[in-house]
């Protein structure tokens, strides 16, 4: 079985060939990001590790897509959404809003958390559940409704 690392360098040369610049341009974004963190912390990073940092791109580009569209920058949004449609590829499936809601009241349940000075237990519990298949913001408020916040 290849790991995720593998499977963007083979995507990569696969765009090369191809010529495709946009996703190649992406696929190379994310090989740099991947790196970065590799030369900071000093360690080769795992399948789970690429996804978090492959997280944290869709997390910024969602950003980006907001501040563009308010800007009246439609050109850079889509260019912003390619490039996440792209790196949501090696992401895990995403979780339904009915299998999040499931999660927030089995880690409710587990954790006997009944005010909102136990959304930390309760996120603790959901975390690596839902890690690179569920928006962690949209997780935290459907807690929050849980718990009555």
């Amino acid at each position: 079985m290849t790991t995720l690392k593998e499977r963007i360098t083979e995507d990569m040369k696969a765009a090369m060939r191809a010529s495709e610049k946009e996703r190649l341009s992406t696929i190379r974004m994310i090989q740099a990001g991947i790196k970065q963190r590799e030369v900071d912390e000093r360690i080769t990073l795992d399948d789970a590790q690429v996804i978090a940092v492959l997280e944290k791109m869709v997390k910024q580009r969602r950003e980006s897509v907001l501040q563009f569209e308010q800007g009246g920058r439609t050109d850079l949004a889509d260019k912003e959404k390619a490039e996440i449609a792209l790196l949501q590829t090696y992401l895990p499936a995403q979780l339904s809003s009915e299998d999040i809601d499931a999660l927030v009241r089995d880690a409710v349940a587990a954790t006997g958390a009944a005010t909102m000075k136990d959304m930390g237990k309760v996120m603790g519990a959901i975390k690596a559940k839902v890690a690179g298949r569920a928006d962690m913001s949209s997780v935290s408020a459907r807690i929050k409704a849980a718990l009555g916040g």
